[in-house]
């Protein structure tokens, strides 16, 4: 689940007037600050944006000014993904925060005559600031989900402190591997296809808007000024109420309110105890509470209904008729009515949990939805592979023109290339302004040959398997590209598994020990999502950058800036967490502060596919295949008979998607609070749909990032020793624990 986003699912019309923005962007677009007066009659997003006139800035934007601003922002967001991914299985890009802090920032410094960091500031900067943002502020996803649960299952021993140089060298491969084979799609993603295949990439879109619209003239600046003091305020407000929640969480942040009933009855409301045993508690989470705020209320509602289906009907019929089991919370005989059923360790020796048994038809969810997604769009596909086929046979005539060389194969395909160019519109950067050949190519290939040395003598991965990883980073690539420009969901999670049941029929009957085999499919696993994590970064920053006319070899300095410093910051943010709180890397700990539902999800999946002793329930995989049936026919009805005039019924089909994500979430906490939060913003629309516009995703994205920073802040505070296990109280907290 890591690097998931929970966003709506439909785009459509590429042409759109300003009232139906809030349906055609996902929900997102309507929180930049353009109202109906300022903004084009029609608005094309996929050619570059008509700029302010007043503005005039003849800068190289790739500024020392904006690259450091804009790492150190993204710097915050790689912290608070660590301690969100950990805790929740999810985690946010640093675009936005990035592009609005970076703003009132770099304005400040803008006014004075200092060298390096005064003189004129530009949309072309801003989007600078949020491409560094963005590579700093990512690969955190590999260390919330197969890392960790390498440590878990103990098919990597000792500890990641005195591992440091090796998940450091990991994070490396992961990283650049994305950077450097997604760089030559940008043409083929952002221009060559966009239209035909809806690609808008609602985030980076609402990302350039809201930077174009913050330099327009005065009008725009006062505007920013007021998304940059909510950002501010609501940034501040979560990490101290994150902070202050330690010291009295069951008052400041989880309300157990069945928990309270079954005091209040002196301890005899057993049923108030059951409900309180299946997840069913209130969470003042700002990180998920900022996140519904932007999903919308079709995917809100989908993550509960999900959330609900899952944990108060399967779940509690499985565990009716015996099929699954839950385990008691603790020893003590007044608390005996409080179970978990949400326990993944020594699976194939007991019964399972409800929550294994819902792992698989999730997964089979997302797998099915996306590919279908994929495949609903074959005939768009045909014509991008014959694109990239007679790009391909160009570049090779070229090579071969420049050596004195003649093929007329090549040369003949060559000139269908330019004939098939002239239906697609312009690329705005001009040659010098591209990544050069050269530059891509051989950082892909020493990145592959490195990946090759280093899972062979650190992780114990061939390199044949190592090839194999790449290959399917980049087809996974190609997945969670395409559907989340036009869903806003990357679906790291379906390409993940995938790729792990992939390596399980690769590494069986290949001699490897079941530990080595485990070891092998999660950092296969881990190479491939987190390629293809990067790869989506990349592009969606290609996107902006396009939008507002940034030079692409800009974006790719100050993204590749960016990522240099991720690769070092991630790995010791993982080593701060797990040195203070054990309880990550054990998987048989009760009460940790830390659910890590992508971690067991990714430990599960590994032995399942490895462990012979460790199966998939016969009731679970009926399930699952029924449910993958019914996905792929909704998603055709959808594409097929959905259109025209019926068109506008898309909006009332769930969102798989959000459903499977709460059938793989270990309670329905998080989907509770995510509600709350599209309520909330719903309400504020309802009231003052301008007042939403100007300050929604700016307070949501200060709540997202403060949280995370307050996580970064407890975790100090607990190795400090003056944590809240220490100095706090349990009050309000089932038997002591929250």
């Amino acid at each position: 689940m890591a690097s998931t986003e929970t966003r709506p699912a439909d785009v459509a019309d590429p042409t759109v007037k300003t009232a139906a923005l809030e349906k055609e962007i996902n929900e997102k677009v309507d929180a930049i600050d353009i109202d109906s007066e300022s903004i084009e009659p029609e608005l094309d997003l996929y050619v570059p944006l008509k700029m302010d006139g007043s503005i005039v800035d003849h800068r190289n934007p790739l500024t020392i000014r904006a690259v450091i601003v804009g790492i150190v922002l993204g710097c915050l967001v790689n912290a608070s993904n660590l301690y969100l991914g950990l805790k929740t299985g999810f985690t946010f890009a640093a675009s936005m925060f990035g592009a609005i802090f970076g703003y009132g920032i770099i304005k400040i410094c803008s006014k004075t005559n200092l060298p390096i960091i005064g003189g004129s500031f530009g949309p072309q900067e801003n989007s600078i600031i949020q491409a560094a943002a963005t590579g700093a502020g990512g690969i955190s996803g590999i260390f919330v989900a197969g890392i960790p649960a390498m440590y878990q299952l103990g098919a990597e021993v000792g500890n990641p402190k005195d591992d440091f140089g090796a998940i450091l060298t990991i994070t490396l491969v992961c990283s650049f591997f994305g950077l450097f084979f997604v760089t030559p799609l940008r043409k083929f993603f952002i221009i060559q296809v966009a239209r035909e295949l809806k690609l808008l990439f609602p985030t980076a879109t609402a990302v350039a808007l809201t930077i174009r619209s913050m330099h327009a003239g005065a009008a725009g600046a006062r505007e920013a000024l007021s998304k940059l003091k909510a950002l501010g305020l609501a940034f501040t407000v979560a990490l101290v109420q994150r902070v202050a929640s330690y010291y009295a969480v069951g008052i400041l942040y989880d309300w157990h309110i069945f928990t309270w009933i079954f005091i209040w009855s002196d301890y005899t409301a057993t049923t108030a105890m059951t409900i309180e045993s299946w997840g069913w508690w209130f969470e003042w989470t700002p990180a998920f509470i900022g996140s519904g705020m932007l999903i919308g209320m079709n995917s809100a509602l989908s993550l509960f209904g999900g959330a609900f289906i899952a944990w108060a009907i399967i779940g509690p019929v499985l565990v009716h008729y015996g099929t699954c089991v839950g385990v008691q919370q603790v020893d003590d005989p007044q608390w005996a009515s409080w179970y978990s059923y949400a326990s993944l360790s020594n699976l194939g020796h007991t019964t399972p949990s409800p929550r294994y048994w819902l792992l698989w038809p999730g997964v089979m969810i997302m797998v099915c939805t996306s590919m279908a997604e994929l495949f609903v769009q074959y005939k768009v596909i045909g014509y991008a592979g014959r694109v990239i086929w007679q790009k391909g046979c160009a570049n090779i005539n070229t090579l071969l023109v420049k050596h004195g060389k003649n093929s007329n194969y090549f040369a003949s395909r060559a000139a269908k290339e330019v004939k098939a160019s002239e239906t697609i519109i312009e690329d705005p950067a001009s040659p010098q302004d591209q990544v050069s050949l050269w530059m891509w190519v051989t950082g892909l290939i020493v990145t592959i040959a490195a990946a090759m040395v280093i899972f062979a003598l650190q992780w114990g991965m061939n390199p044949g398997l190592t090839i194999l990883a790449c290959l399917l980073g980049f087809m996974f690539s190609f997945l969670a590209i395409q559907i989340g420009a036009v869903t806003d969901q990357t679906p790291l999670t379906a390409a993940s598994k995938a790729s792990q049941l992939i390596f399980g029929a690769a590494t069986k009957n290949s001699g490897f020990s079941i530990k080595d085999a485990q070891r092998v499919n999660l950092v296969a696993g881990g190479l491939a999502s987190g390629g293809a994590d990067v790869a989506s970064s990349l592009t969606a920053d290609f996107r902006t950058g396009f939008l507002l006319g940034t030079p692409p070899i800009k974006q790719w300095y100050a993204q590749g800036l960016g990522t240099m410093i991720s690769i070092f910051l991630a790995p010791g943010m993982f080593v701060l967490f797990t040195s203070a709180y054990p309880c990550i890397l054990d998987a048989e700990a009760k009460h940790c502060a830390f659910a890590v539902p992508s971690v067991a999800a990714w430990a599960a999946v590994a032995q399942a596919v490895t462990d012979p002793a460790v199966s998939i329930p016969l009731t679970s995989g009926i399930f699952s295949i029924v449910m993958g049936v019914f996905c792929i026919a909704q998603v055709v009805f959808r594409h097929f008979y959905l259109v025209g005039e019926r068109e506008k019924y898309r909006e009332y089909l769930p969102n798989w998607g959000a459903i499977a994500l709460s059938f793989v979430l270990p309670n329905p906490v998080f989907t509770t609070a995510a509600m709350f939060g599209a309520i909330v913003a719903w309400i504020w629309r309802k009231w003052k749909l301008s007042s939403f516009d100007l300050y929604g995703y700016a307070v949501a994205a200060g709540f997202i990032a403060g949280e995370g920073l307050g996580g970064v802040v407890g975790a100090v505070l607990q190795i400090a020793g003056v944590s809240g296990d220490v100095l706090g109280t349990s009050i309000a907290c089932p038997a002591g624990y929250c």
